[in-house]
Formats: structure tokens, C-alpha cells, sequence
């Protein structure tokens, strides 16, 4: 079969076939897996960190990590919330760097020229604090909340994603959405 027609199957294969083929070393198939989920695994990163540098590098490093682990999914299915958790948890860990710089001058902050140095100190110390009131809440409320703020997921999808009812991950947003807001009150 022409390398064109394997290509072009493998754009409509689902996530499982492609992931099965990639544990069988296809590269093309792994190739799939990047041009279909890389663009919301880039958008979810740069919600999370602010910085388009930054996602560009946790997006690759999440492709590096789960090239490496691909074998050991348990259900090749589930490959698109599997490579969001790596994503997700990439993610927290750079803005956790972030906290053990020594200086501002260490700092890759984005901001525009028009923006002054006390309002990118704000949005970074707004980004810590948030960071640090979604590690404190429960790990079943904190995934409902980025799958929905972050990875723009339906209440549907969530519930599909980590295996509970609809009525729990309203549930769950609601509290995760109440102790945010009163967390970062003083940010309002």
C-alpha cells in the first residue's frame, strides 16, 4: 500500500489504533497523535502558564514523555485525557520552577512594552496564587476544573474523562468554583 493511502487511513484511525501502532514503533501513527491533539494540548498549556514560549516546551516535552510511556497506558482509548494529565501536571511543575527563581531578572514573564514591571509581578504572583489554590484542593475537583476552564471540556466530557456522573462533576465544579473565589478574593 502507497505511503499517501497509509497516511490517509491513519487520519481516521481512532486514538486507540493509533496508539497500538505506536507502541508498534509507527512513527506515522505517533505523528497522528500529535497533529490531532498537539493544537488543544497547546491551548490548555498556554491558559495554564500565560506564555506561549513556555506551552511550546511542555506540549514537546509532554510528546517526549509520552513516547517514552506510551506502553504502559493501560486503555490505548483514553489517549487524548492521558496526554492532558501530562500536560496538565507539566504545566504546574514549570509554574513551580517559577517560584524558586531568585530574582525577577531570571524570570521569562511575557509582557508587553506598554505594560509596566509591578503589572507582569501581579500577574505572576496572581498565576503563583492560583497555582497554589488548585494543588490545595481535592484532585478530583482540581481535574474538573482545568478539563473545564482549561482544556474547554463539557460537563459530558469530563464525566466520560474521569469515569463518574454528570450530576458529580457539577458537583465537584461547584465546590471547585466556590473556594476558588473566595481563595482569590484579594485578586478581584
Amino acid at each position: 500500500m502507497p505511503d499517501s493511502q497509509i497516511r490517509a487511513l491513519l487520519e481516521h484511525a481512532d486514538d486507540r489504533t493509533l496508539v497500538e501502532r505506536t507502541v508498534d514503533g509507527d512513527i506515522r501513527a505517533f505523528e497522528v497523535l500529535v497533529r490531532r491533539h498537539g493544537p488543544l494540548m497547546r491551548a490548555y498549556a498556554t491558559r495554564i502558564l500565560g506564555s506561549n514560549d513556555e506551552a511550546d516546551d511542555v506540549v514537546q516535552e509532554t510528546f517526549i514523555t509520552a513516547w517514552a510511556k506510551l506502553p504502559t497506558l493501560e486503555n490505548p482509548a483514553l489517549a487524548k485525557g492521558w496526554l492532558m494529565r501530562i500536560v496538565s501536571h507539566k504545566s504546574i511543575d514549570r509554574i513551580r520552577a517559577r517560584r524558586h527563581h531568585s530574582s525577577l531578572d531570571n524570570l521569562d514573564v511575557p509582557a508587553p512594552d506598554h505594560h509596566s514591571p509591578i503589572t507582569a509581578v501581579e500577574a505572576l504572583s496572581r498565576s503563583e496564587a492560583l497555582s497554589q489554590v488548585l494543588s490545595e484542593l481535592p484532585t478530583n475537583q482540581r481535574r474538573c476544573w482545568e478539563l473545564k476552564e482549561f482544556g474547554d471540556y463539557s460537563y459530558a466530557e469530563i464525566a466520560e474523562e474521569l469515569d463518574l456522573p454528570v450530576s458529580t462533576i457539577r458537583g465537584l465544579l461547584a465546590r471547585a468554583r466556590k473556594t476558588l473565589i473566595r481563595e482569590m478574593e484579594a485578586w478581584r
